[in-house]
């Protein structure tokens, strides 16, 4: 029945990470990406890009505002774990600056801790029993998916271009978030940007160290980060003041 895929206490198997259906999963995101930058060209009036963007909102805000709807309705929804104040629920709901809108400044949001947190996300989801087809693991796989699709179809079609001057305002944007989203722990009880320990399923802060030594690590291995998504057009305007000059 349809109704065992919205269940609480899905029987239909438990996620695994790395196991078949999460590779599957990837490769959509991957292939789509690919098959944005290899057709870039093929966007070519305005009414198909508007109409691409704002597929990508309804996508966005079809697949959050579902999961809201879903927690409420199985009994799960709370204020420690439900507030939009998750690093891919705070990109999600601005999204229309981006794909309305189109600003350039929040693109270099999206496109750095966008790209991010929906990555980090698809590799270590926190799914639980949720395996496919469950809805949660559809709505998790094309939620986080359609962050990354976004920011890529921004680049390659519409031509918007990450900066190097960019990342010291989002250093600091995203540390006083950080540090707004542990005084909203403190007196609620939550663990919002996991400032107050690590999640109860495998991730990739397990291999960060104890509490809060890990914190720390993470501001580190996220610079890193920021580095490897900009080295691309490093190495594109690096070579192209070569031939300039």
């Amino acid at each position: 029945m349809i109704s065992e895929y919205f269940s609480k206490d899905y029987t239909g198997g438990a996620f695994v990470l790395f196991g078949r259906d999460h590779f599957m999963a990837l490769m959509v995101v991957v292939l789509i990406c690919l098959g944005i930058c290899l057709f870039r060209t093929h966007w070519k009036s305005e009414t198909s890009k508007r109409f691409t963007r704002w597929g990508l909102l309804a996508l966005i805000y079809g697949c959050e505002g579902s999961w809201q709807i879903w927690m409420a309705a199985i009994g799960s929804w709370t204020i420690q774990g439900m507030l939009p104040l998750w690093l891919c629920s705070v990109t999600s709901w601005t999204m229309p600056l981006l794909l309305v809108f189109r600003s350039r400044r929040y693109y270099q949001w999206a496109y750095f801790m966008g790209i991010m947190g929906a990555a980090m996300a698809l590799l270590t989801p926190d799914l639980m029993q949720y395996g496919f087809p469950h809805f949660r693991f559809l709505e998790f796989f094309a939620l986080h998916g359609a962050i990354i699709i976004a920011v890529v179809y921004m680049t390659a079609v519409e031509g918007f271009r990450p900066t190097w001057k960019s990342l010291g305002w989002i250093f600091i944007v995203m540390n006083v978030y950080w540090i707004f989203c542990g005084w909203v722990n403190r007196q609620i009880g939550s663990n919002y940007l996991y400032t107050q320990g690590k999640l109860p399923t495998p991730s990739l802060l397990d291999y960060l160290g104890p509490y809060p030594l890990y914190l720390i690590w993470m501001e580190v291995i996220g610079l890193l980060l920021c580095g490897v998504l900009y080295l691309p057009f490093a190495i594109h305007y690096g070579h192209s003041n070569i031939q300039k000059s």
